[in-house]
C-alpha cells in the first residue's frame, strides 16, 4: 500500500487493499497510537504499513524482541489510556500467552487489540495452529472477518468493544484474508486520544480473586455480540439446511451456493463474533432447520461450540443433524495438502453431498484433462536456500565437521530461513525443528546427558533474530548447568525469512531511525561463554573451527557472520563466477556432479547437453563458495574479494 492511501483522509474513497493493508488502515482509522509486533508471516505487512507513516501520524511502531514483550509494550500504551495494537502469528500468540492470560484479571485502559494470523495449510509456518482455542482460557473475546473490507471495519469495532468491556480483543486473520486483495472503502481517520497518562488513582493488578470480574466483562461482550453487525443471516426462512460459516470460509460458502444454484433451499449464518458465541443468535437460527453444515478453518471450533450450546438447549433447538469435520461431511485431511485449509471446491462438494446433488469439482475435471496430456518428466524441486546464502556454506561446514568428528553428532535447529537445513538444500543437516529457540534448549538437554554416557556431540543452530527472540534463556541455562554443547549463531544481519525486518543487532528501528545496535558478541561474552567468530564463506576454515570446538568442554559459541546475500545484493556488485569448461571433468567429477547436484545452489546448473556444469549469471550472487569447494578447481571467481573483507 502506498503512503498516498495513508495520507488520504477522504471517507468514501474506494481503494484496492490486501487484508493486511486493510487491517492497518482500520487501526489507523481507529486512532491507534502504539503498534508492536515481531515479524511473522502471513501478517508481517501490518506493522510495516503503519511504521511508514508513524512519524507523520504520531504513531509509535516497534519490532519487539518477541511477542510477549510486544504485547506488554502495547498493554503499557493501553494502561496509559491510548489505543494500542499488537500483531503476531499463531506461533507468537503462544509466546505471549503467559501475559495475555493475566489481562482479563487486571483489565485495561485504552482499547487493546491483538491481531493474530493463523496459517491454514502451513504455507509459511511449521504447523497449522488454530488460535481460536486460546481465546477461552485467556478470557478474551475473538472476532473473525470474512474479507479485506470487513477486516478494516472489524478492527475499528474491536477497539470500541475493547474499551466498552475493559478487555483485550483478538481479531483472527488467516492466510487467505491477509494476502487477498479487494476493494475497500476508506473511512475517516480518527485522531489519537492525546497525551498518554498512567492514572495514579488506578492500578492494573492481577490476582485470582478478580476472576469473577473477568466473567462479568465477558457477559458484557456477550450482549455486544448478540447485536454485532458482523453476524448476518441470509437465505430461506425455513431452509432444508443452514450453513454456519466464519472467516474466509463464508466467501467459499457463498460461492458454493451460487455454483449449485441452491439459494432458495439453504440459509447461511455468517458468524464474525466467534467467541464467546452469540448464544441467542445461534439458537434462533438453529430453530430454522434440523440440519447444520459448518465451514471454518482450521479445526472444528465453531462446530464444537455450537454442539455444546445445542446440547444445553435441547428442548429449544430440538433434534439436529450436524454436518462438519467431526462427522466427516467436510473433509478434514486433504492429501497431499495436509489439513485445515478450505477452498471453494471443498465447500461446494460438502454442500452438494448435504443436498444430495451430483457435483464434479473443477480440480477433478482438471486432473482428467491432465491425463490426456503427454507426460513430461519434471524434476522434483524442493524449497531451497537462495543463491549465495551464507547458511548453505554454514551447513556444508557443519555437515563436514560432524562427519570428520566421527561420533554421530547431531545438529538441532528451529524456525527461520535456516530451517531449510532439514532439506537437501541444507544437506539434511538439522535433526530437529520445533519452535524459536528450541534447538538451543534441546541441545542444552542433550549436553547434560554426557554424564549418562551419551557420547554424541550436540550443535544448536540458531539465527540472529531468533537468538534475540528466544536464544538467550536456553544459552544462560546451558552456561548455568555447564552443558556440553556448541551453539552456532548464523548472523546474516537481518530477519531474512519475513522480508528483512531489523532486529536489535541491526542498528535500525521499525520506523527507520538509527539506533545503537545490541552487539551479540557482548551478550555472549557477558555470560562468560567462550566465543569464536568466523565467516561462513571461508568454508574450510569454518569446518576446522567447528571440528576443534566439538572437542572442547562446556558451552561454546561460534558466531558465523555474513550478510544475507539478497540484502547485500541491493547494496553492492558481486564478482562474476564461472565454470572453466576446460577444467571441468563433467561426468568424471569425483563429487558426483558436485556443482549442480551436491552443492545445491540454484545458480549452479548441470548442463545435460554438454555433460558439464555452468553458472547462471542472473542467479549467481558471486559468493565464490562453490569455487572454494570444487575438487578440480574448475570454478573461477573473476575478480577476487578484498582480503580485508569483514563479511559485513
Amino acid at each position: 500500500m502506498t503512503e498516498f492511501y495513508w495520507n488520504l483522509d477522504r471517507p468514501g474513497k474506494r481503494c484496492m487493499l490486501s487484508g493486511n493493508e486493510a487491517a492497518a488502515r482500520g487501526a489507523l482509522e481507529s486512532g491507534v497510537q502504539v503498534i508492536t509486533s515481531y515479524p511473522g508471516s502471513p501478517s508481517v505487512q501490518i506493522l510495516e504499513c503503519l511504521a511508514a507513516v508513524g512519524q507523520e501520524r504520531g504513531i509509535y511502531a516497534e519490532w519487539s524482541i518477541n511477542e510477549k514483550v510486544a504485547l506488554e509494550i502495547a498493554a503499557a500504551g493501553s494502561f496509559a489510556g491510548i489505543r494500542a495494537l499488537s500483531v503476531m502469528k499463531a506461533d507468537g500468540l503462544n509466546v505471549a500467552m503467559d501475559f495475555l492470560t493475566t489481562l482479563h484479571l487486571s483489565g485495561i485502559g485504552g482499547g487493546l487489540v491483538i491481531v493474530v494470523s493463523d496459517d491454514p495449510g502451513a504455507h509459511s509456518s511449521v504447523k497449522e495452529e488454530d488460535s481460536r482455542y486460546l481465546a477461552p482460557p485467556a478470557h478474551v473475546p475473538l472476532l473473525e472477518p470474512t474479507d479485506p473490507e470487513e477486516t478494516k471495519d472489524i478492527l475499528i469495532w474491536a477497539f470500541d468493544l475493547s474499551e466498552k468491556v475493559g478487555l483485550p480483543v483478538i481479531v483472527r486473520l488467516t492466510t487467505r484474508i491477509c494476502h487477498a486483495r479487494a476493494s475497500v472503502t476508506l473511512g475517516r481517520i480518527r485522531a489519537g486520544k492525546g497525551v498518554p497518562r498512567f492514572p495514579v488513582e488506578t492500578g492494573f493488578i492481577t490476582a485470582g480473586r478478580f476472576h469473577p470480574n473477568a466473567h462479568k466483562r465477558l457477559d458484557l461482550v456477550q450482549d455486544q455480540f448478540e447485536g454485532s453487525p458482523f453476524n448476518l443471516y441470509t437465505g430461506a426462512e425455513k431452509p432444508e439446511l443452514i450453513i454456519f460459516a466464519s472467516g474466509v470460509s463464508y466467501g467459499y460458502g457463498l460461492e458454493a451456493v451460487e455454483r449449485l444454484g441452491v439459494g432458495e433451499r439453504v440459509g447461511m449464518l455468517k458468524i464474525g463474533t466467534v467467541w464467546p458465541l452469540p448464544e441467542a443468535l445461534v439458537l434462533k437460527n438453529l430453530k430454522r432447520t434440523d440440519r447444520v453444515l459448518f465451514f471454518e478453518e482450521i479445526e472444528p471450533f465453531l462446530e464444537d461450540q455450537t454442539k455444546i450450546l445445542a446440547a444445553q438447549h435441547w428442548d429449544e433447538a430440538g433434534p439436529l443433524t450436524f454436518l462438519g469435520k467431526r462427522s466427516g461431511d467436510v473433509p478434514w485431511v486433504i492429501k497431499p495438502r495436509g489439513m485445515g485449509e478450505m477452498d471453494p471446491d471443498i465447500t461446494t462438494q460438502a454442500l452438494a453431498n448435504g443436498l444430495d446433488i451430483p457435483f464434479e469439482p473443477g480440480s477433478a475435471r482438471l486432473k482428467e484433462e491432465m491425463k490426456r496430456l503427454p507426460e513430461i518428466d519434471l524434476p522434483l524441486r524442493f524449497p531451497t536456500l537462495c543463491p549465495g546464502c551464507p547458511h548453505r556454506a554454514s551447513y556444508w561446514a557443519i555437515k563436514t565437521a560432524l562427519a570428520l568428528d566421527g561420533r554421530e553428532g547431531v545438529a538441532l535447529g528451529d524456525i527461520g530461513c535456516y530451517a531449510l537445513g532439514v532439506l537437501p538444500t541444507g544437506y539434511g543437516t538439522l535433526r530437529t525443528v520445533h519452535s524459536m529457540g528450541s534447538g538451543l534448549g534441546l541441545a542444552s538437554g542433550l549436553g547434560k546427558l554426557r554424564d549418562m554416557g551419551l557420547d554424541q556431540p550436540a550443535i544448536a543452530v540458531i539465527g540472529d533474530s531468533t537468538f534475540y527472540h528466544a536464544g538467550m534463556p536456553p544459552l544462560i541455562n546451558a552456561k548455568n548447568t555447564h552443558s556440553q554443547l556448541l551453539c552456532i549463531i548464523l548472523d546474516n544481519d537481518t530477519t531474512a525469512m519475513t522480508g528483512h525486518q531489523p532486529h536489535p543487532g541491526s542498528g535500525l528501528t521499525a520506523m527507520g531511525e538509527a539506533t545503537p545496535p545490541v552487539p551479540m558478541t557482548e551478550l555472549v561474552r557477558g555470560l562468560d561463554i567462550p566465543l569464536t567468530i568466523g565467516d561462513p564463506y571461508q568454508v574450510k576454515e569454518t569446518t576446522e573451527t567447528i571440528l576443534d570446538l566439538l572437542q572442547k568442554g562446556g558451552p561454546q559459541v561460534l558466531l558465523l557472520q555474513r550478510e544475507c546475500a539478497l540484502k547485500a545484493g541491493r547494496e553492492q556488485a558481486f564478482p562474476r563466477v564461472y565454470v572453466d569448461q576446460e577444467r571441468c571433468l563433467g561426468d568424471g567429477c569425483g563429487c558426483s556432479r558436485f556443482c549442480g547436484r551436491v552443492f545445491s545452489c540454484p545458480a549452479n546448473i548441470w548442463d545435460e547437453g554438454v555433460g558439464k556444469a555452468r553458472i547462471d549469471d542472473v542467479l549467481c550472487m558471486g559468493c565464490g563458495v562453490c569455487a572454494s569447494l570444487c575438487p578440480e578447481e574448475a570454478i573461477v571467481v573473476e575478480s577476487e574479494r578484498r582480503e580485508d573483507d569483514p563479511g559485513f
